[in-house]
C-alpha cells in the first residue's frame, strides 16, 4: 500500500537562496558547543564560562612556559573577569587580528610557542565572540595598544605611550544573550588555579588578592588530595617533558589527574593509559610476578603531566589526548623511574608490595562473592528489579547521551509519578525498597552480598567499576522529611565510600522538588522554600490556597513532569578533596553517637 500524494509532507524549496555563509563570529555564536562545549549557568565545573576563563588564562600560562613573566593577576567582580600577565605582550600591529580572526596567532610558530595548549587560534576569539564586552590591552617596550569589542565586533581602538611593564591584559564579560543567568563559583575557579600552580612550579597566580603557588608540583597536588592518609611517602618524578606522582591509600577504587601541555584532560587519553601501564610493568618487573592492573592500582591516586609539541586533542575543549605514538615512551619512562625508586627505597617497595598482596587477597574473595551475587540475580529475573530504564545511555553515539539520567527514589508511590511523567528516551527510574544498608565500615564483599545494593550497582553499571557508568547524571530523589534525608545520607555514604569517582567526576546530584504549591483560580506557583512561598503569597495579595507537599508520592504525574523537565532543579554533590571523605563519613555515619548528638543540638535551627 502506498501513501497518497496528499499524505506526503510539503517539500521545502532547496536552491541557492538557502545556502548561507557565516562569519567566524556568527558561527561561534550560533554553534557555541563546538567551541566551548556546554553552556550551563556556572553550577557545573565544565560549564562554558569556566572554559572561557581557562582559554584566557592559558595564553598567560603559555608566556610563563616560554620563560616570560612569573606572575599572573586575575580579578573577578560582577561577572567581569580580567587576566593580566607580564609576558612579552601581543605584537601591537596584530592585536586586533590575534583576538578576533580565527586561525591567526603565533601558536603555529614553534620558535615562539613550543608547548602551548592553544594550537588552533580559536580560544580567545571564541571568548571575544561570546562576550558582551571584551577589552584587550598589550604593552611592549614603552608603547601600548588597546582594542574594545562588543559580541565580537570591534567598537574602538587607541594607542600610545606607557610606563607599564610588558604583557597583556584581557577583560571579558560572558554574554547574557548566550548564557542567560549565570554565576562564577569560587571553588571551581580556585581548583583550576591550583592546577595551574601545580603544573607550573615558580609561577605565582593572584586571584582577587589570594595567591596560588606551588614548588613541588604534582606532589603538592596529591598531598592536597590525600593529606596524611597515604600508605607511604608520595612518589614524585619530574623532568622537562614528563612529571608524575602516585600514592596508595586504604580507600577503594583508583583516581587520576592527567594533564597535557597544562590542559586538564579530564577524559584521559594515551598519556594516562601509558602511565597506568608503566606502573603495572614496574611492579611486575620488580617482583617477577604477573599482577593484574586492577590489583596493582586498587586504592591508588596518581597524577601525570606531559609536554609535547603537537598534541592532538579530541575537541576544542581538549578533554582527551589522542597522541597514540607517545604511549611507548611514557610507559617506558614511568616503568623505569618507578622500578629504580623501588630499588632505591626498600621500605617503600615493601609497603607497596604488601598493599598489592592485600589487594590480591581481597580481589580473590570478592570474585567469589560477585559470582554468588550474579547467580542470585539470574534466579530473580533477567531484568534488573525495580529499574524502569531509558533508551539512551552515557557513551551511546547519540547527541542526547549527556542528558541520560537515573532517578533513585524511595518506594513505588514516588516512582510511579516519575515513571508516568519522565522522558523515556533519557530518564530512568530506580525504586528503592525501604532504607538501604549503612555501608560505612563494611568491606566491599558486604556490598555485593546485599541484594538491593547489588541491584542498584547493576542498574548504574558500576558493579565492575565507575568506567561502566550507564548514566551521566545519578539523581537522588527522596522525600524532604527525616526518613527521606536519612535514605539520602545512606546513598551518599555508599557512593562516597566505594564509588567516590561518581562524586569527584560530577555525576551525582540531588533533585530539588517544591515544598509548597500556591494557587488561585487563575494561576499556580510552586515554591521550593519558605522565602519563595512568602513571595508567592505577596504576589497573590495574600489570597491563595497553599498546599504543603509532604512527600514525592503526593505530587501527581501531571505536576511531576514540570519538576524533571527543562526547568529541573538539581543540586550537585561535590567534595573538594579525597582526604575530606573518611573523617566526614566517620562523623556522620560512624558510631560516634554522643558527638553527633551534641553537634545536632548545638546547630539545631
Amino acid at each position: 500500500m502506498t501513501n497518497s500524494p496528499e499524505a506526503l509532507p510539503t517539500a521545502e524549496v532547496y536552491d541557492e537562496s538557502k545556502v548561507k555563509t557565516l562569519s567566524s563570529i556568527e558561527h561561534i555564536r550560533l554553534r557555541t558547543g563546538m567551541y566551548i562545549g556546554r553552556l550551563g549557568d556556572g553550577s557545573h565545573p565544565e560549564d562554558g564560562i569556566y572554559v572561557m576563563f581557562k582559554e584566557v588564562v592559558d595564553n598567560a600560562i603559555d608566556e610563563f612556559i616560554m620563560g616570560h613573566g612569573n606572575r599572573i593577576v586575575i580579578r573577578l567582580e560582577d561577572g567581569l573577569c580580567s587576566v593580566r600577565d607580564y609576558g612579552r605582550g601581543i605584537p601591537l600591529g596584530k592585536l586586533v587580528e590575534c583576538v578576533s580572526e580565527i586561525n591567526t596567532g603565533a601558536k603555529y610558530n614553534d620558535d615562539v610557542f613550543q608547548f602551548s595548549v592553544g594550537l588552533n587560534g580559536i580560544g580567545t576569539k571564541a571568548v571575544n565572540a561570546l562576550s558582551s564586552d571584551f577589552r584587550v590591552v598589550t604593552q611592549r617596550d614603552g608603547r601600548f595598544r588597546e582594542a574594545r569589542f562588543a559580541r565580537g565586533e570591534l567598537v574602538g581602538e587607541k594607542e600610545g605611550e606607557t610606563r607599564s611593564r610588558n604583557g597583556t591584559l584581557v577583560e571579558f564579560t560572558p554574554d547574557p544573550e548566550i548564557f542567560g543567568s549565570y554565576a562564577f563559583r569560587y571553588e571551581y575557579l580556585a581548583r583550576r588555579l591550583w592546577h595551574y600552580a601545580y603544573l607550573n612550579s615558580g609561577l605565582k597566580l593572584v586571584f582577587n588578592g589570594e595567591t596560588f603557588q606551588s614548588e613541588s608540583g604534582l606532589r603538592d597536588l596529591l598531598f592536597e588530595e590525600v593529606g596524611e592518609s597515604g600508605l607511604y611517602e608520595i612518589v614524585h618524578f619530574r623532568e622537562k617533558m614528563l612529571e608524575f606522582a602516585l600514592v596508595h591509600t586504604n580507600e577503594y577504587g583508583e583516581r587520576y589527574f592527567s594533564f597535557a601541555n597544562g590542559q586538564h584532560t579530564t577524559a584521559g587519553g594515551a598519556h594516562l593509559s601509558a602511565f597506568k601501564e608503566g606502573i603495572v610493568k614496574a611492579l611486575n618487573e620488580f617482583t617477577s610476578k604477573s599482577y593484574s592492573g586492577d590489583v596493582v592500582r586498587e586504592g591508588m591516586i596518581g597524577a601525570i603531566s606531559i609536554r609535547l609539541k603537537d598534541p592532538v586533542f579530541e575537541s576544542q575543549t581538549k578533554t582527551r589526548l589522542g597522541n597514540s605514538e607517545i604511549r611507548g615512551w611514557v610507559s617506558g619512562a614511568v616503568r623505569q623511574a618507578l622500578e629504580q625508586h623501588m630499588h632505591r627505597y626498600p621500605e617503600f617497595a615493601k609497603t607497596l608490595v604488601a598493599k598489592v598482596e592485600s589487594n590480591q587477597k581481597l580481589r580473590t574473595e570478592l570474585q567469589s562473592v560477585k559470582k554468588q551475587a550474579r547467580e542470585r540475580a539470574k534466579q530473580i529475573a533477567l531484568r534488573i528489579p525495580n529499574l524502569k530504564d531509558c533508551k539512551i545511555h552515557l557513551g551511546d553515539d547519540d547527541r542526547r547521551a549527556e542528558e541520560s539520567t537515573v532517578f533513585i527514589t524511595e518506594g513505588q508511590s514516588a516512582a510511579g509519578s516519575m515513571i508516568s511523567s519522565r522522558d523515556v528516551r533519557t530518564q530512568a527510574v530506580f525504586a528503592l525498597r525501604g532504607k538501604p544498608l549503612n555501608v560505612f565500615g563494611h568491606r566491599q564483599a558486604t556490598v555485593y552480598r546485599n541484594e538491593e545494593i547489588y541491584n542498584l550497582m547493576q542498574a548504574l553499571g558500576i558493579e565492575g567499576g565507575i568506567e561502566g557508568l550507564r548514566y551521566n547524571r545519578v539523581v537522588l530523589a527522596t522525600d524532604a522529611d527525616v526518613d527521606g534525608l536519612h535514605i539520602r545520607n545512606l546513598l551518599l555514604t555508599l557512593f562516597l565510600h566505594f564509588f567516590e569517582s561518581l562524586v569527584l567526576d560530577n555525576h551525582l546530584f540531588i533533585l530539588e522538588t517544591p515544598l509548597f504549591r500556591a494557587r488561585d483560580k487563575k494561576r499556580t506557583v510552586y515554591c521550593y522554600s519558605e522565602e519563595e512561598k512568602r513571595k508567592a503569597l505577596d504576589s497573590f495579595g495574600g489570597r491563595a490556597e497553599v498546599t504543603r507537599f509532604k512527600g514525592l508520592g503526593e505530587i501527581s504525574p501531571g505536576e511531576f513532569g514540570r519538576f524533571i523537565g527543562e526547568k529541573m532543579r538539581l543540586q550537585s554533590v561535590s567534595i573538594t578533596h579525597l582526604k575530606e571523605v573518611p573523617d566526614m563519613l566517620e562523623f556522620f555515619m560512624g558510631r560516634n553517637t554522643p558527638e553527633r548528638k551534641q553537634f545536632i543540638i548545638d546547630n539545631l535551627a
